[in-house]
């Protein structure tokens, strides 16, 4: 009796079973299983990988970092000379980050390790197979945005009031430095900035460029449109083309901030030593172009220990300019060789007596280091009858929107 009732169940289910796949009205039941999306960072997929996140500490180095994720020291040397003209070992800042991917077993070997050098770019060492050692970016969004204000005590505190980036004011002093005494401006001037602002991940990180300005001192109008001339740099001109700086650019490169300015009593970040810091400082990423600010003559392309690799222009018999600390001088950048202003002579970089990426500018008139932004210069060279009509159609565009309250 008990096995004729189990035949009878089993026949039941295999009805059921030939039921649901024969019968015309029925269809196929799909097991779907949902996997998580592949995780991808630094343009490394991370599920392979058991992920060590940590900062530098003071003192440490990327080779002791390795060797704490069982890298024994000939390979770290091995990476220590594949990254010799990338990035410096033992210039690793205290406070950045890093990512450490470990084999997925009880040995967790770090397969790679990643180095934040800024918010935005960082540096792979690859030593899965063959030791790889690249830099990377991470993506960058720009949100452009209209701000303006009327000064009632300086623009500084005026922008603060309006929560804006305090780099805005250095750069709209730089803009017009050799139009405006920003000592001199008085409450009731006002400005207007069309400007971007940088996220990476959906972290603000700071200004990008300024595309258009408008400051009022005075009760008079001052312009000043970005327009992008040839593939090298950028300059701001007036409403009319006139260009708003002197025969030499403003900066030798595109920098993030002036890190330190001209002057004859400094505390030297490395030594400690109190002594004329007779240059300006531009801080930006390693590998960012360098140019000559005007027309002229290498006369050295060199290094030394507390430059670095440095160029050095003569522009005529009362200017020249020197760059220092450079990652690397542009190959054929040599003595004697003529270079146009805005011309690539190098790259950014922290050779010499450096704490970080940047370009060290100096200036010399009739054989004196003086700053650049306290000289009488000649003015430079207004917009080209070549370039007038695309600079028109863009200062017109810029116009309308800088003139929008609600961009």
């Amino acid at each position: 009796m008990k096995n004729l009732f189990r035949i009878s169940i089993v026949l039941i289910v295999l009805l059921l079973i030939i039921f649901n796949f024969k019968s015309d009205n029925s269809s196929s039941t799909v097991i779907v299983v949902e996997a998580n999306d592949p995780v991808f960072e630094y343009g490394i997929c991370l599920d392979s990988f058991i992920v060590h996140r940590g900062v530098v500490n003071s003192g440490q180095t990327l080779g002791e970092i390795f060797y704490l994720h069982h890298i024994d020291h000939p390979v770290i040397n091995k990476i220590v000379q594949k990254s010799k003209n990338i990035f410096d070992f033992r210039k690793a800042a205290p406070d950045n980050k890093y990512t450490v991917l470990c084999s997925k077993d009880s040995n967790e070997i770090a397969q790679y390790l990643i180095y934040e050098e800024s918010v935005s770019s960082y540096i792979v060492f690859d030593i899965t197979k063959n030791i790889d050692v690249y830099r990377g970016e991470k993506e960058i969004t720009i949100k452009r945005r209209v701000a303006y204000g009327t000064i009632s005590s300086s623009l500084w505190l005026t922008m603060d009031e309006l929560n804006l980036s305090p780099r805005l004011v250095n750069e709209i002093s730089t803009i017009y430095a050799w139009t405006i005494d920003f000592f001199k401006v008085q409450k009731g001037d006002s400005f207007r900035v069309y400007y971007e602002d940088k996220y990476v991940e959906g972290d603000y990180i700071g200004i990008g460029d300024i595309l258009a300005a408008e400051f009022t001192h005075k009760g008079n109008n001052f312009y000043s449109f970005y327009f992008k001339k040839n593939t090298n740099y950028g300059d701001y001109f007036d409403e009319d083309g006139n260009t708003l700086r002197k025969a030499f650019l403003m900066a030798p490169v595109d920098y993030k901030r002036i890190s330190s300015r001209y002057s004859r009593k400094r505390k030297h970040p490395v030594t400690g030593q109190w002594k004329g810091h007779f240059g300006t400082d531009y801080a930006a990423a390693t590998g960012t172009p360098i140019w000559s600010t005007a027309n002229g003559t290498v006369t050295k392309a060199s290094f030394t220990k507390n430059n670095g690799n440095y160029v050095k222009i003569k522009h005529n018999n009362k200017y020249t300019t020197q760059y220092l600390h450079m990652s690397r001088i542009k190959p054929g950048i040599r003595k004697g060789k003529f270079v146009k202003q805005g011309e690539i002579i190098g790259y950014v970089g922290s050779t010499g007596l450096a704490t970080g990426p940047h370009v060290c500018y100096r200036f010399w008139k009739n054989g004196k280091q003086v700053d650049p932004y306290r000289q009488k210069l000649p003015p430079g060279d207004p917009i080209t009858d070549e370039n007038r009509k695309d600079f028109m159609l863009t200062k017109d565009s810029l116009y309308k929107i800088l003139m929008t309250d609600n961009y």
